[in-house]
């Protein structure tokens, strides 16, 4: 008679051998834990990052080294996703709107908090290529917990305003400057024992940049072309659901950057044509099943061993206490600098702590980048350690995230 653990072991086996099954189950577990986090009054992105932590190869072993490695796919797409979508955010208009106050606050608490994570990590004794990817990734908000912040308290003026404003804005500014960084420090890593140097590495990002954006512009005019005519949802769908495959698959199979030129497309066709938000609202739909497998995923790559690593836990804590000052301390200089209301310069930094979608997706990016994989084994540990810190503060963050973010708006507009 089989034992307990043969049983499981064999169950195991089987679901190893179908990522069909191991999708079903994955997505499955992703929701019945986020309707847990739920209940308990947590983001239900909480709930699937935990979801992905049982699941993963250090605790049940639902999904094996391999078979993740083999939903790099996923995450990918998911990847593209968010990135046509914050794109689809930085229309002219909206710019025109809020005005040169929301950028300046913007630039100001996205790069005081790169810059500050980047020197506690250096401090830390953390290689500088580390530093910089984790000072930029720090730089990413998630806007959807204090969304659902501001629609429980129905809070309202210029304080939300403002909020709004930076919160849109501070993804693409991060997309931006993770690209520059991670553009620059591959060939600095790749190319150490060849002679590749700064100015290699500033080359390489500037034209990776051009390229990638080239590449997302071109696809975003073809969407708008294709897409113009044709009033049948269906239709709209398939062209969209293409572009957004063809321009990942041509950016990642020519080495450049897929958010970049994602974002592109996105930020293209919503300057294009008011219109064109319809292929924004099409794709919504789709997006629930694909972010909740994508954060599932994500929570299969944080190995239950980071929390034991006194050393992780340390970068990890560093990371989230000096990204929550550098965007304070931004938000507070930009606010002063451009008059903002009180209100705005003391609380507003409070509801940037919660991190999420971003930064896991860029955490990610850099373990599954074809570039990253072919790096050699030294740099991609340096990878593998951006990983788990990343992943670490995501989860820290999403726990305590929205208490102080719901404090820091009721405090701006006065509850």
């Amino acid at each position: 008679m089989e034992s307990g653990s043969d049983i499981w072991a064999r169950l195991l086996s089987v679901l190893h051998t179908s990522d069909v099954l191991t999708l079903g189950v994955l997505i499955f577990a992703g929701f019945l834990m986020g309707k847990v986090a739920e209940r308990v009054r947590l983001p239900a992105i909480t709930g699937y990052i935990v979801a992905g932590v049982l699941a993963g190869p250090s605790l049940l072993g639902l999904v094996s080294e391999e078979t993740g490695d083999s939903l790099a796919g996923i995450t990918h797409v998911a990847l593209g996703l968010i990135a046509l979508t914050i794109g689809g955010e930085f229309s002219l208009a909206r710019v025109r709107r809020t005005g040169v106050n929301i950028i300046v606050l913007t630039m100001f608490e996205a790069l005081f908090a790169f810059a500050l994570v980047t020197a506690v990590m250096r401090s830390l004794g953390v290689a500088t290529p580390v530093s910089l990817l984790l000072g930029s990734i720090a730089a990413a908000t998630a806007p959807a917990a204090t969304v659902v912040i501001i629609r429980e308290l129905k809070a309202r003026g210029d304080f939300i305003d403002y909020l709004y404003g930076v919160v849109a804005f501070d993804d693409a500014v991060c997309v931006v400057l993770f690209s520059v960084i991670f553009a620059f420090i591959t060939p600095a890593l790749s190319g150490a024992a060849s002679g590749a140097g700064v100015l290699g590495g500033l080359w390489h990002a500037i034209s990776e940049i051009v390229l990638s954006g080239l590449i997302g512009f071109v696809g975003g005019m073809a969407v708008h072309l294709l897409v113009r005519r044709r009033h049948r949802t269906g239709e709209v769908l398939l062209i969209s659901i293409s572009f957004l495959f063809l321009v990942s698959a041509l950016s990642i199979v020519l080495n450049l950057s897929s958010l970049i030129a994602n974002m592109a497309m996105g930020a293209c066709l919503i300057n294009l044509s008011s219109r064109n938000r319809r292929v924004f609202e099409i794709l919504e739909p789709l997006t629930p099943p694909i972010f909740a497998l994508f954060f599932v995923i994500a929570g299969t790559e944080l190995s239950i061993s980071v929390f034991a690593s006194g050393f992780i836990v340390l970068l990890g804590t560093a990371a989230i206490l000096s990204r929550f000052a550098g965007k304070w301390a931004g938000i507070y200089l930009g606010a002063s600098l451009t008059r903002a209301p009180h209100e705005v310069r003391k609380y507003l930094g409070f509801c940037l702590v919660p991190q999420a979608g971003v930064a896991l997706g860029l955490a990610l990016f850099v373990r599954t980048s074809p570039l990253a994989m072919s790096l050699p084994p030294g740099a991609r540990e340096y990878m593998a350690l951006t990983v788990d810190v990343v992943l670490l503060s995501v989860f820290i963050s999403q726990i305590v995230g929205p208490a102080v973010s719901r404090y820091g708006i009721k405090r701006g507009v006065g509850l």
